[in-house]
């Protein structure tokens, strides 16, 4: 792993976001794997400022999102598919056409699930974005004795549900399922930028980056891909020494 620790946020987002432009101007027709939350908002605004300064196109650009919330329509505003337009999709140059995340609304969840990992198959992740959550989990894979490799719908854990609740009304709103990209279609992508701020994700990134590979802390079976960057914070990074 490539491990680096910047000092500040801006540092971090504008050299995360140049990995993702420096692959997209290499490749145009790249395919990027792209994660929701808190963490990814700088990252986003970085490139759009690129691409509104003339600095790249996404024109020729797939993505796959990693997970979508059951139950949620696409503009309901805690959607990942909302989430999605409002910071990035709809500021930069890239067809809807081009842009997938699961359906968490569809009638049948498993045969979602099912063709969602057919357009995995055919296309492979030329990087993915991660973030990790305070469980170990990436995507929606949570601690487990046994993890699902392929795309699949999956029961949050309470402390997942609670960790989200700050962008719901009230706790009662944050979904109980979720559909995600399992561990496997995520270890195939040809590169993983892992990007993790704050100490309260301190301990869990020495476990995932530096302790057993084991799937009761998911992120850990990222020791296993050939390629991962990791791009911490001081806070985040304080315990790796």
């Amino acid at each position: 792993m490539n491990v680096r620790i910047f000092d500040t946020q801006l540092e971090l987002d504008a050299f995360a976001a140049e990995l993702f432009i420096d692959i997209v101007k290499s490749k145009p027709n790249a395919v990027l794997g792209l994660a929701t939350g808190s963490t990814p908002v700088g990252i986003y605004a970085k490139m759009v400022e690129k691409y509104r300064k003339g600095d790249v196109s996404f024109a020729d650009v797939t993505t796959f999102n990693l997970d979508e919330y059951v139950g949620l329509k696409p503009y309901n505003d805690q959607s990942y598919a909302y989430y999605m337009n409002k910071h990035l999709f709809a500021h930069i140059d890239i067809p809807d056409t081009q842009t997938f995340l699961p359906n968490g609304m569809a009638e049948d969840l498993d045969a979602e699930c099912a063709q969602y990992d057919s357009m995995l198959l055919e296309r492979q992740i030329d990087v993915q974005l991660l973030g990790i959550g305070h469980n170990g989990h990436i995507g929606f894979n949570e601690p487990d004795h046994a993890l699902s490799g392929e795309t699949h719908v999956v029961k949050l854990k309470d402390e997942t549900r609670e960790a989200n609740a700050r962008f719901f009304a009230s706790m009662d709103e944050v979904p109980e399922y979720a559909i995600t990209m399992g561990v496997g279609s995520i270890l195939k992508a040809n590169s993983i930028v892992l990007v993790v701020r704050g100490a309260d994700k301190a301990d869990i990134v020495k476990q995932a980056l530096t302790g057993p590979i084991t799937t009761e802390v998911p992120a850990s079976l990222l020791q296993t891909h050939p390629r991962v960057t990791v791009l911490l914070d001081r806070e985040a990074g304080r315990m790796l020494g």
